[in-house]
């Protein structure tokens, strides 16, 4: 699908006669008023007068939806919130959305009266593949002659609809954890609380969320072995939204931690894999044009 960009601060919505905006989720769907700072027209048919605004945190796992916007050649602006300086969410940011979490989409469309505003990662993806062009990023579902049968669904659709979902209920939040342990050894205490504070964090860390990682790390290197038909990806020879998905957590895990990299050297591949996709890379280069930087953190 071939897409034209035009971009500009605030003048677009005069000629599309459409309202853009840009929205911080309740865990649902809510309408906010305009922040839009960029914006981008696509003139094919098939998005045309679609327009989204992609709201993130800034160091956040929001990068994927950029990803996945840029690989489905979505047009979309971006609304940056920064982080204070102990990395919570800017005050601006909660007092529209308390928990002060991203991503979220917001899609005007003359279909809806109302912006769209979608939450959570997942929804999001599955959202965007479902009605701009994303089937390709979606594998088959049912294996020839078995539509509709309960098991009739192929192998590499079952392994999309789990890591779908696996990679923020199982993964990422011992990788989270790890991100908050670090941040007791390292806090602001009187010298004579340190070795305590930092004790905690280890026996932590040691007892529990060291080893889940190893184990969700060695799991998904027997996963990248076992892929069908030999891989690379996740689900087969054909990178699919379980990829982007997934894909945040692997790269800042190894980022973090680079001794992981040989320990699990088929992770480590498949996250270099997935660094060199040129969708990929035109999402962080964009970041980095807006943001100056971008370093995949949890």
């Amino acid at each position: 699908m071939s897409t034209d960009y035009t971009l500009d601060s605030y003048t677009l919505h005069s000629s599309t006669d459409l309202q853009l905006l840009s929205a911080l989720h309740n865990d649902g769907y809510s309408r906010y008023q305009n922040h839009a700072i960029l914006v981008a027209h696509d003139s094919t048919a098939r998005n045309a007068r679609n327009v989204l605004t992609r709201t993130r945190l800034e160091k956040s796992r929001a990068q994927r939806i950029v990803w996945l916007l840029e690989e489905l050649n979505i047009p979309y602006e971006i609304k940056t919130f920064k982080r204070k300086a102990d990395m919570t969410a800017p005050n601006e940011l909660k007092k529209i959305q308390p928990l002060g979490k991203s991503p979220v989409i917001t899609i005007t469309t003359p279909n809806c009266p109302e912006p769209l505003v979608l939450a959570e990662s997942a929804v999001i993806i599955e959202y965007l593949c479902t009605h701009f062009g994303g089937e390709k990023l979606i594998p088959q579902r049912y294996a020839a002659g078995k539509q509709g049968q309960v098991g009739g669904e192929t192998e590499a659709w079952m392994r999309y609809q789990y890591f779908m979902h696996y990679t923020e209920g199982s993964l990422t939040p011992f990788l989270v954890m790890k991100v908050v342990m670090n941040s007791v050894r390292n806090a602001p205490v009187p010298f004579f609380i340190k070795p305590v504070t930092r004790m905690i964090a280890s026996k932590v860390e040691g007892a529990f969320i060291n080893p889940n990682i190893h184990t969700h790390l060695a799991f998904l290197e027997d996963q990248i072995k076992t892929a069908p038909g030999g891989g690379p990806f996740l689900c087969g020879d054909q990178i699919t939204s379980a990829d982007i998905q997934l894909s945040y957590s692997v790269i800042a895990a190894l980022s973090r931690q680079p001794s992981l990299r040989s320990q699990y050297p088929g992770v480590a591949a498949y996250a270099d894999r997935l660094q060199a996709i040129e969708s990929y890379k035109r999402g962080v280069a964009k970041i980095e044009r807006i943001e100056g930087t971008f370093t995949a953190s949890l």
